[in-house]
């Protein structure tokens, strides 16, 4: 007989199965991306494929609690490199839920037209999400749309200054307390001489410099992206 792991709640939309990670569809009978769905009594479940979200491969790579790296339900997010929005719609599951119940806000930005026609399609049956058109890196076009300070922000963009963008942008809108998730590639800085580990500690000094953010953890999630870690911190 197979035995079936036992669900471990990681938050109200978020829960593991075993090596798997689920969260409670804010949009029943409805996947973004083809991922598996399954019923458990009144709610249904979508898979978050670890190999195609950088956030849900930090929740089963941390060292720390998978529960430390997740935003709170009704609490306001900023997702910046939001691309088509597979990982900001199992983000916005959980803060939001369905009819945005939870009152949460997920702003999502993207620099993408065509990533951007996505989002909006995404948004028309999230409410809560909010996409913005608009360079991660200026927080002038970003502003605009913060209700409040974020208390989570995603940074996962294909640019060569990521860690100081971080820095910025988690000092202009992450509220005291937030976390932070930086998705940094070790490609995306071909400008710096050295290896993918020279450009990851690169990236660590950077951001160990910057006198708002604590560095929790640097998380390896080579097994399931290549060239990548995860440096997770907290706002002081």
């Amino acid at each position: 007989m197979i035995s079936l792991a036992k669900p471990v709640q990681l938050g109200w939309g978020v829960r593991r199965e075993g090596r798997s990670l689920w969260t409670r569809n804010a949009v029943k009978g409805v996947s973004v991306r083809g991922e598996r769905r399954k019923r458990d009594g009144r709610n249904e479940w979508r898979r978050w494929d670890p190999s195609r979200s950088k956030v849900a491969a930090s929740l089963l790579k941390t060292k720390n609690k998978s529960s430390d790296l997740l935003p709170e339900s009704g609490s306001s997010c900023l997702y910046l490199g939001a691309s088509t929005g597979g990982t900001v719609s199992h983000i916005h599951d959980h803060v939001c839920g369905s009819g945005n119940h939870h009152e949460g806000h997920v702003v999502a930005v993207d620099i993408s037209p065509r990533m951007m026609r996505d989002l909006v399609k995404l948004s028309e049956k999230r409410p809560g999400l909010i996409p913005v058109l608009a360079d991660a890196r200026k927080p002038m076009e970003i502003s605009p749309y913060m209700r409040e300070k974020a208390t989570w922000l995603h940074q996962d963009l294909s640019i060569g200054d990521q860690a100081e963008t971080f820095v910025k942008m988690t000092g202009a809108f992450l509220a005291q307390g937030g976390v932070a998730l930086l998705s940094l590639k070790a490609a995306s800085e071909r400008w710096m001489e050295g290896g993918d580990l020279a450009r990851f500690e690169h990236s660590k000094r950077i951001i160990e410099a910057c006198e708002h953010l604590d560095l929790i953890e640097t998380i390896d999630i080579s097994v399931f992206e290549e060239q990548h870690v995860v440096f997770f911190c907290i706002k002081k």
